[in-house]
């Protein structure tokens, strides 16, 4: 192997794939399934299809989803094959580690820490204010000052988050007594989730009125391009699936199983909730917050509305069990490799966790959380993953030219190869360079601390570096 001390050193996968790690193998197909719906079906199915139909679409939103869809499996397609191939936890950071090389991977894995990191902060935002609405309901409410982060729009005397961070604290503490509880946990709240998605569609079709999909497209074919940009993000999420693999049983099989059918479930659910909302109201009258509990206030449904905002705050929680998970599992493979402190790597005896990485993980989660306004954190959580997706498309192209991967078992390959692996980078790449200067600012900026913890401490203490040096 070449450059076996520079900066793009590369890890000997098939030497890992068959050490001992630590983590325990507990996880199933539908573990992972659940997982991944869990990722996908948050609160996002609650709002963006209203917002979808009213601004870019019309009634035809579910072909937004539709053609986000495709693109998001196209990706899902590319992390099938490579965690098939290299069935290891770290996602697309391991995955590029193995092909591209070790810097090439921190820059990756910088990234996705900032998706993963931010995305927490985010939706545990989005729960406080869903939860604080609920609570309203029954006349309880938190003094002002512990209702949002400082500066947040509508709060102007908020100070400090205070459910947000309580949420994210509780999930710590879940996490950290090992992944079969918390998935147990997952699973259950994303089976209550697709419940209360499907009494609102059963309960909806009965009111939809077929003159409200006329016309079906007023905004023509470039609003369901739109819109399926605005889609797309609903859809993230899926690639924390691949984060597991280390700790499913046959990982070669169940990952891409949990990959796809979670995009498989979730593709429907939205499709179909699209379809009767649009049905019921007419899509001009959509661009509300709450679109699918406006809806149901519109049919005179209330007793079924107060459930779907309990729904959304079930679906928030799974988002945010799934996204703590993978960020600590990629930041626990990460430190394995002697990038970051050997603590972040550090496995509890008894529950086989990261105990340590996972609080303080959730800890610098819920900081920004409670004090940074939502609309700030969001800013890297797009980049980071389409950057994830890019890499990860290209690289199976790199991946099945590699003579050190044909030895490797792999129960996965992406069909129509390479084609759909560099329409994939291609699509990502575009949706990129759609993105906000001040996103790209805001990358850099996270890019250039990465660069400075990389050459402070993670190349002089690499354990693939150091131990070729040894050699």
């Amino acid at each position: 192997m070449k450059n076996k001390t520079g900066l793009f050193v590369r890890k000997d996968i098939a030497t890992d794939i068959y050490k001992k790690t630590g983590l325990e193998k507990s996880l199933t197909a539908f573990s992972l399934i659940t997982m991944g719906v869990g990722a996908i079906v948050g609160a996002g199915i609650f709002i963006t299809p209203g917002i979808i139909a009213a601004e870019y679409t019309g009634p035809g939103a579910m072909l937004a989803f539709v053609l986000a869809a495709v693109v998001c499996s196209l990706a899902a397609l590319c992390y099938s094959e490579f965690s098939s191939t290299i069935p290891l936890a770290g996602s697309a950071y391991t995955y590029i580690y193995a092909v591209f090389g070790e810097f090439i991977a921190w820059i990756l894995g910088w990234a996705l820490v900032s998706e993963y990191l931010f995305s927490v902060s985010a939706v545990a935002a989005s729960w406080s204010s869903y939860f604080q609405n609920l609570l309203s309901g029954f006349g309880i409410h938190l003094p002002e000052a512990l209702t949002a982060a400082y500066g947040t729009s509508g709060h102007p005397g908020a100070f400090f988050d205070l459910p947000a961070f309580v949420i994210i604290m509780v999930l710590a503490f879940l996490l950290s007594h090992g992944v079969n509880e918390s998935a147990r946990v997952n699973a259950i709240m994303v089976i209550l989730k697709i419940i209360v998605i499907i009494l609102f569609i059963v309960v909806g079709v009965f009111y939809i009125k077929p003159a409200n999909y006329s016309p079906f497209l007023p905004f023509g074919a470039k609003g369901i391009v739109s819109g399926a940009a605005v889609a797309f993000y609903a859809y993230i999420g899926f690639d924390a699936v691949s984060t597991a693999a280390e700790e499913v049983k046959r990982p070669q099989r169940n990952v891409p199983i949990g990959i796809i059918g979670s995009l498989l479930i979730a593709t429907v659910l939205y499709i179909a909730l699209s379809a009767v909302l649009v049905g019921i109201v007419k899509y001009t009258k959509l661009d509300v917050a709450d679109p699918v509990a406006y809806a149901l206030h519109f049919i005179h449904q209330d007793w079924v509305s107060g459930i779907v905002s309990l729904g959304a705050v079930i679906g928030m929680t799974t988002v945010l069990i799934v996204f703590l998970y993978g960020g600590t599992r990629l930041v626990f493979a990460i430190s394995r490799d002697g990038l970051l402190p050997p603590l972040f790597s550090k496995l509890n005896e008894k529950t086989h966790a990261p105990v340590e990485n996972t609080w303080i993980f959730g800890i610098v989660g819920s900081i920004f959380a409670c004090i940074i306004p939502i609309n700030k954190i969001t800013e890297l959580v797009n980049i980071g993953t389409l950057f994830a997706f890019a890499m990860v498309s290209i690289g199976i192209v790199f991946l099945r030219r590699s003579p050190d991967f044909n030895k490797l078992e792999s129960s996965f390959r992406v069909p129509f190869y390479p084609v759909l692996p560099i329409i994939s980078f291609i699509l990502c790449v575009t949706l990129m360079l759609e993105l906000k200067a001040f996103t790209w600012i805001a990358f850099f900026i996270w890019l250039a601390i990465g660069l400075c913890v990389y050459f402070g401490y993670g190349y002089r203490n690499s354990a693939v570096r150091n131990k070729n040096k040894a050699k």
